[in-house]
């Protein structure tokens, strides 16, 4: 096993363990934003550390675009009966169903962009005015622009220029009606801290996250799997690869890494030699410049 100084990690998890303390004690009604993805683990994991041995006091909720990896969904459904956890999901099938949402076209056509009306429908269908999201600053520039406690409107909407100051450790979570706050307890932590964590806790992982051979398509550098969601374009073809995915999402846009990582100590190897973050392997971030930041402002997680 590697060695680490991991002291950093233990006052990551104290931080992180005050936040959600801090928005249940704050909000009425919250919920946990959970797609799957290793923050998302390592997010629930830490709401069951900050309130045993009570259960988790805020039930989750999965925007489900119809378009997710079987393994995502076979994990979270095996987590949330072993925690006894209460489970929501937001259909984004059932937006375009009600003319919501429209269904993108076109070779590159992804559904991940539509969460965003699922995700606000969701939260005022069932009231809840703080979203706890696992989202870190080291993902996308975008990411960096947020605080603790982010501020959204009545229509959802994020303003980075609106946003309020965090001065030790105080959090105002004050609002209007009809509002709500975005909460991001792993601010702080870096893509190595999460793996970090994961190995020092020992977290069990969906097996999407370790080395596997699996037929992809390279599309425009965005190596993505082989599903009836991606159709191949002229002069594509699929071809049998040794993949990872460093992050899990829609598998119309979430591309993979080439990768041998089989073991959480593979993996932080892999990550400290990284030189791309693991969003740079997603093609909708590819769209443009401020796609990540434009989404945000509507009402993205």
């Amino acid at each position: 096993m590697l060695s680490y100084n991991l002291s950093h990690i233990r006052e990551l998890e104290a931080e992180s363990i005050f936040v959600m303390r801090e928005v249940v004690a704050q909000f009425e009604n919250p919920v946990l934003l959970f797609s799957g993805g290793k923050d998302s683990i390592v997010m629930l994991h830490l709401a069951v550390k900050a309130f045993t041995p009570a259960k988790v006091p805020f039930p989750l909720l999965h925007i489900d675009t119809g378009h997710n990896f079987p393994e995502t969904l076979e994990y979270r459904d095996n987590l949330v009966k072993k925690l006894g956890a209460r489970l929501l999901v937001g259909s984004v099938q059932d937006s375009i169903n009600k003319g919501r949402a429209v269904e993108e076209i076109g070779g590159n056509a992804s559904r991940n962009m539509l969460q965003t009306v699922t995700l606000l429908d969701a939260l005022e269908e069932y009231g809840f005015d703080a979203a706890l999201g696992g989202g870190r600053r080291d993902e996308e520039k975008a990411r960096a622009k947020e605080r603790f406690f982010s501020h959204r409107d009545e229509f959802g909407q994020w303003d980075p220029k609106n946003q309020r100051p965090e001065l030790w450790n105080l959090f105002n979570g004050k609002k209007h009606r009809g509002e709500h706050f975005r909460v991001f307890p792993l601010s702080n932590w870096t893509e190595m801290d999460v793996w970090q964590y994961i190995l020092l806790e020992g977290i069990d992982m969906p097996s999407l996250y370790f080395s596997h051979d699996r037929e992809c398509v390279n599309r425009k550098g965005v190596l993505l799997a082989k599903s009836q969601f991606v159709t191949l374009q002229k002069g594509e073809q699929w071809e049998k690869m040794r993949i990872r995915f460093r992050t899990i999402g829609d598998m119309s846009c979430t591309g993979a890494a080439l990768s041998e990582a089989q073991t959480i100590e593979d993996i932080i190897s892999e990550v400290a030699a990284a030189r791309q973050t693991e969003r740079g392997s997603r093609a909708d971030d590819k769209r443009s410049e401020t796609s990540m930041e434009d989404r945000k402002k509507e009402g993205y997680f």
